[in-house]
């Protein structure tokens, strides 16, 4: 779903683009990111941002191809996400709970945004850092903004060009429904769990 964000903020200088949430985010299993919360750059200043998201990632979502794989039962995720478009910057929280197995995939990450839509699978555009362990239970989470120029670590097949080259934030905003994020798993390659950016 996209929600415009009301932040009244000086928005984040290029070179301040590593980032840590002011609010607690979160979805589920904690307050939700909503409006008039906050995510700050390393010199504290709070980031202004174009749109947000909120999706819950579920293991019945995930697809291989078209075929529905199942992903990885009794696991799921909540994926927070702040844009710039301006600045070009995606800012991420994500908590996963139930992963199991190792992180697996072609990518430089097992953890992305990809581009296809509902029901169908896509090239990774964003490659995003694994969660890691929390100490909370079986809790993973991992945070900071991202800045284009973006890599993903998997070339297209016909051009050889990296897929997450040339690729802007602004294009989810253009059409959020295009767009899905997820994480992969060796006991899931095709994905553990999936959340389409527009539900």
């Amino acid at each position: 779903m996209k929600i415009t964000a009301t932040i009244a903020a000086v928005a984040l200088m290029a070179s301040s683009v590593v980032a840590s949430p002011v609010a607690e985010p979160g979805h589920g299993r904690g307050s939700g990111r909503g409006k008039g919360d906050k995510w700050c750059g390393k010199d504290g200043k709070p980031i202004q941002f174009s749109s947000t998201y909120s999706v819950t990632a579920t293991p019945d979502q995930v697809v291989n191809g078209t075929e529905l794989t199942g992903g990885l039962p009794g696991a799921i995720g909540y994926y927070d996400f702040g844009i710039n478009r301006r600045l070009n910057t995606i800012c991420y929280d994500i908590k996963i709970y139930g992963f199991r197995g190792q992180y697996e995939s072609p990518a430089d990450t097992a953890t992305h945004i990809h581009e296809a839509a509902k029901g169908a699978s896509g090239p990774p555009r964003l490659a995003f850092p694994n969660p890691k362990k929390t100490g909370k239970g079986d809790e993973r989470r991992s945070q900071g903004c991202l800045q284009g120029p973006f890599e993903t670590g998997v070339l297209d097949t016909v051009t050889g060009i990296d897929t997450g080259a040339g690729f802007r934030v602004g294009q989810i905003e253009n059409d959020p429904e295009a767009f899905y994020c997820d994480v992969h798993s060796s006991l899931a390659v095709p994905g553990a769990i999936r959340g389409q950016l527009s539900d």
